[in-house]
């Protein structure tokens, strides 16, 4: 934990910061296409961060900078065999109504702006490089599931497994997370798993332990966590009603159509069919009330927050965020925002991404 001691403050001075949504989603969508592993893509976002909050990029080389900081995570977190190339990358783009042209010059050049920025060193933990270690003891067999003992220990480490990155990916969403350390981001992602699965005790010994945190320490995070999940739990409930609503709007008119044809052709024996009153059961998560609960111990727990000459020249020509990022020699592209900065919901990972993933070095130059 000693390496977080040491990563760079995220201040959110970024005056793009209005596309961080935007620019988070094309990500994923590309990580996704790639089959990176979740490390891979963390990276990806947490280089992209810090270096918007940087410095101020103009807007048509925020997606040059979005590709490269997912070329160099790859490079860095993959196997070589795995890492995009540069022809995948503009296809996956287009795929994605960004139209980007780049060769692998123009690519090149940025990766070196990029390195040069942080200093060659690109060992930035995220939470995800800390969530495998914590599921190791993140079910034990003392633990009680809805005041029972767990019979199936495997099925339910694979549960509370899907609840753990779906929180993480959560995390990403919002910059406010940034100012947890990201083993206690990846920590609370753990107790808001065990919560809404219903484990008791929310936070065992063993995990604090392990973590180094206590229930103390998580709170505030935990808090907000749970606060995203309620709010998607409500989003989901009012898209349910739509469908169903529209759903039932549909079977009336049909038969609303049906019952003109038979009086038009005069059927025999035909009777009129009674009314049909809807009842909507409003969607809501079994743990939904748990939530609201722990949320209120929340409260009274919460804390106080705590190389070459070309490289050289494109450093020197950067200037703090009030000023626009220049770049000697033009790129050769041409980008269109195909779509407008907007709210999402991060892509969740299959299962597949779950699995270990090995880390190799491959060159930066390889595009």
């Amino acid at each position: 934990m000693h390496h977080e001691l040491k990563l760079p403050v995220y201040k959110a001075h970024s005056p793009q910061i209005g596309m961080r949504r935007y620019l988070i989603e094309l990500l994923t969508v590309l990580g996704n296409h790639c089959n990176l592993c979740p490390t891979a893509w963390h990276l990806a976002v947490y280089l992209l961060d810090l270096f918007m909050d940087r410095y101020d990029i103009a807007v048509k080389q925020l997606h040059v900078v979005a590709l490269a900081c997912l070329l160099l995570a790859s490079k860095f977190e993959e196997k070589e065999d795995k890492v995009p190339k540069l022809e995948q990358l503009n296809n996956l783009a287009y795929m994605c109504n960004v139209n980007v042209v780049l060769d692998k010059k123009d690519l090149l050049r940025m990766e070196m702006l990029l390195l040069d920025n942080f200093s060659w060193n690109l060992c930035l933990p995220t939470p995800a490089h800390y969530v495998d270690y914590y599921l190791c003891v993140a079910v034990a067999e003392s633990d009680l599931h809805k005041g029972w003992p767990v019979t199936l220990l495997p099925r339910m480490r694979a549960f509370l497994e899907k609840y753990v990155y779906y929180f993480l990916n959560f995390s990403v969403q919002d910059h406010a997370f940034l100012r947890f350390r990201p083993s206690l981001v990846a920590a609370a992602c753990v107790c808001a798993s065990r919560i809404c699965v219903q484990l008791s005790p929310a936070w065992t010994t063993q995990l604090e332990l392990l973590t180094r945190y206590s229930w103390e320490h998580l709170a505030q995070c935990i808090e907000m966590m749970l606060r995203y999940y309620e709010n998607d739990i409500k989003e989901a409930s009012n898209l349910k009603k739509q469908v169903t609503i529209h759903q039932e709007q549909e079977a009336v008119g049909n038969l609303s159509h049906q019952a003109t044809t038979q009086v038009l052709f005069q059927q025999p024996g035909y009777h009129p069919l009674a009314q049909h009153t809807a009842t909507f059961s409003q969607f809501q998560s079994p743990v939904q009330d748990l939530c609201c609960a722990y949320r209120e111990s929340l409260q009274a727990h919460r804390l106080a927050g705590s190389a070459d000459r070309s490289s050289a020249a494109l450093q020197a020509s950067l200037r703090p965020s009030a000023q626009p990022l220049p770049i000697q020699t033009p790129l050769a592209l041409q980008v269109t925002l195909g779509t407008e900065p907007r709210h999402c919901i991060s892509t969740m990972y299959g299962s597949s991404y779950f699995s270990g993933q090995h880390s190799y070095a491959a060159g930066c130059s390889d595009g």
